[in-house]
């Protein structure tokens, strides 16, 4: 879990409501509201940042075309967002279906390479992974 006095001194006082609304939009679109009951959440209760100071900001990040407003009045990142967001924070990259698919891939040419014989002991866990994404698809 982060903290907001490492952010602090990472990117600054003023930048630090920015990059944290850009670090929750990474997860899924929310509102202003969700957005400073998951700050304060998130920090044990040591910040909950004002409307005052969250919607100006959310502004200023549509403005920038970091973030979108929603039909349904979430705030969405855009693509210009994540790349501002996976510069502060490196190891928070959005993982693309794609990547996540070669990932996987890799992970199965491994398992070939080790062979049947060392993975009979993991036989009804393979079988169960391999249910979970038939029903994927």
């Amino acid at each position: 879990m982060w903290h907001h006095f490492w952010l602090r001194r990472r990117i600054g006082r003023e930048g630090t409501l920015k990059f944290v609304i850009l670090w929750l939009l990474s997860e899924q679109p929310k509102n202003g509201v969700e957005i400073i009951n998951e700050i304060e959440k998130l920090s044990l209760g040591w910040w909950r940042p004002s409307p005052g100071s969250v919607y100006p900001t959310l502004a200023t990040l549509v403005n920038e075309g970091l973030v979108i407003k929603r039909q349904d009045g979430r705030y969405q990142i855009t693509e210009k967002g994540i790349e501002e967001i996976e510069e502060i924070f490196p190891t928070r990259r959005i993982r693309k279906i794609e990547d996540i698919l070669n990932e996987i891939e890799s992970y199965i040419q491994y398992l070939e390479e080790i062979g049947k014989e060392k993975l009979i002991n993991y036989k009804e866990r393979i079988e169960s992974i391999k249910s979970k994404i038939e029903r994927l698809i």
